[in-house]
C-alpha cells in the first residue's frame, strides 16, 4: 500500500497551460511534483490512486509576484518585531489569489532597519501555512531622489565607495534574489556586476537614467526593469530613457531584459499596457507592487516611515496625491491586463506565472506545468477567477462556489 506523499493524483476535465496554449490533458501529480504518465503506465505499470474532476476549468502555474512591499497589515519594511510572523500571515492570505510564490520586497530604510529585517526574512517552501518565498527584493537605497517616489529621501544613498557600501548597508545579501538601483549613479557598473555574480537579478528602476545608461547596465548584466512607466524619467522620441530598452538593438540577442507592469488601472493607463504589451509581450512580468493596505479598509496607513491614504482604489502618500503603491491582488492584475490589451488568457496567466520565474532562473520548478517541476498550479475560470490553489500537489485554498 502507498504512503500518501506516494499516492498519485490525476486531475482530469481541464485544460492545461502548457507550451503557450491551452490543451485539453490531464495533469498528474505525485510527491509534490508534476510526473510524466508515461512513464507511470509503461514503466512502473500502474494508475492513478485518485482522480480530481477539474470541471472544465484551466490548470495554470501558481502566480508568482516579484514585488510586493506587505499586505493586509503587515508592512515588511517596518515589522521588525516579528517580521517571520508578519510574512507568514501575508503568504497566507495570499493563496486566495492564486499567489504561490512571492518575493517581500523592503522599500529605501535605514541600515538599522535592514540589520534587524533581513535576517529575519528566509527563503521557505509554500503549503497550506502560505505562499512560498523565494527570497527578498530589496528596492532601494541606492535609487535617484529624483524618482524617489514614496521612498524616503533621507535613507537614499550612492555607491560612494562601490559594492562595499551595498555590503555595508544591506549587511546580508543571503536571502536576496532582487536589488533595484538607479544606473546612472558613479560605481553602478562594478555594483551591478558583483551583484550579477552573486547570482542576484539587478532591475534598473527608481531612475533618471537616459537609454544609454540603461544599455550600458544590462551589459553588465541588469535583467529587470522595476515597475516599467513608474518613477522613472517618461518616453521621449530624442531619448526614450529606460522604456527604450524594449527596443534597444544594443541588447544582445542572447540576453532577455523584462519588465514589470503594476496593472490595476492606476499606475498604468491601459493604452500604457498596450503599447508595452504590443512591443515586447514576452519581457511582461506582472507583479502588485502592493502595501501593507492591501486587504484593508481605506484610511491611513504606515509604509516603512510613510504614511499613506487610501482613496478608493488608489494608495498615496497622506496629504499628496503622490502614488506609493497599489492595492491591487495579483488575480486582479491578470484579469486587467487581459482585458485592456486583449492579449489573450494565456498571456495574462503567463505573465504572472511563467515570465517572473524566466526573469530568476527558476523555471525548472517554478512558473510551469512540465513534468518534475513543482505541482504549483491554481485552477481558474474561463473569466481568469481564482477557484483552487493547490501548492506541493496540495489544495491550500479553494473558492467557496467550486467544488475542486
Amino acid at each position: 500500500m502507498s504512503s500518501r506523499g506516494d499516492l498519485v493524483y490525476q486531475f482530469v476535465n481541464c485544460r492545461l497551460l502548457r507550451n503557450h496554449q491551452l490543451v485539453e490533458d490531464d495533469l498528474w501529480v505525485r510527491a509534490g511534483k508534476i510526473i510524466n504518465p508515461e512513464k507511470l503506465f509503461f514503466e512502473e505499470k500502474v494508475a492513478a490512486d485518485e482522480q480530481i474532476d477539474c470541471g472544465g476549468m484551466i490548470i495554470s502555474p501558481g502566480f508568482i509576484d516579484v514585488q510586493i512591499n506587505g499586505a493586509f497589515g503587515v508592512d515588511f519594511s517596518a515589522d521588525v518585531t516579528d517580521i517571520e510572523k508578519g510574512v507568514g500571515k501575508v503568504a497566507k492570505g495570499l493563496l486566495e489569489h492564486g499567489v504561490t510564490s512571492f518575493c517581500p520586497t523592503l522599500v529605501t530604510c535605514s541600515r538599522q532597519t535592514y540589520s534587524e529585517i533581513l535576517p529575519g526574512i528566509k527563503k521557505s517552501n509554500g503549503g497550506r501555512s502560505g505562499a512560498g518565498v523565494l527570497g527578498l527584493h530589496l528596492e532601494g537605497p541606492f535609487i535617484n531622489k529624483e524618482k524617489k517616489g514614496a521612498h524616503n529621501e533621507s535613507f537614499i544613498r550612492e555607491f560612494t565607495n562601490g559594492f562595499s557600501d551595498v555590503l555595508e548597508m544591506y549587511g546580508t545579501l543571503d536571502n536576496t534574489v532582487i536589488v533595484t538601483l538607479a544606473p546612472e549613479h558613479e560605481r553602478s557598473e562594478e555594483v551591478i556586476k558583483e551583484l550579477v555574480h552573486r547570482g542576484i537579478v539587478v532591475s534598473v528602476g527608481h531612475s533618471t537614467s537616459n537609454l544609454i545608461q540603461g544599455e550600458t547596465a544590462v551589459g553588465n548584466g541588469a535583467s529587470f526593469i522595476t515597475h516599467l512607466f513608474n518613477a522613472m524619467l517618461p518616453f521621449h522620441h530624442r531619448d526614450p530613457h529606460l522604456i527604450g530598452l524594449l527596443t534597444s538593438k544594443m541588447i544582445p540577442s542572447d540576453k532577455k531584459v523584462y519588465y514589470g507592469l503594476i496593472a490595476d488601472g492606476i499606475h498604468t493607463h491601459p493604452a500604457a499596457l498596450r503599447i508595452a504589451h504590443r512591443v515586447d509581450p514576452k519581457g511582461l512580468v506582472l507583479v502588485t507592487d502592493a502595501i501593507p493596505a492591501m486587504g484593508l479598509l481605506a484610511g491611513k496607513h504606515q509604509i516603512g516611515s510613510q504614511t499613506v491614504e487610501i482613496k478608493g482604489k488608489r494608495a498615496v502618500i497622506a496629504g499628496t496625491n503622490t502614488l506609493c503603491g497599489s492595492i491591487v491582488t495579483m488575480d486582479k492584475c491578470v484579469r486587467h491586463l487581459a482585458k485592456a490589451t486583449d492579449c489573450g488568457k494565456v498571456l495574462a496567466l503567463e505573465s504572472a506565472s511563467l515570465h517572473p520565474a524566466q526573469l530568476l532562473g527558476i523555471t525548472n520548478r517554478k512558473g510551469t506545468l512540465g513534468y518534475n517541476s513543482d505541482a504549483d498550479f491554481i485552477l481558474v475560470d474561463d473569466m481568469l477567477n481564482i477557484k483552487s490553489t493547490y501548492i506541493a500537489g496540495e489544495l491550500v485554498w479553494k473558492s467557496n462556489d467550486t467544488e475542486t
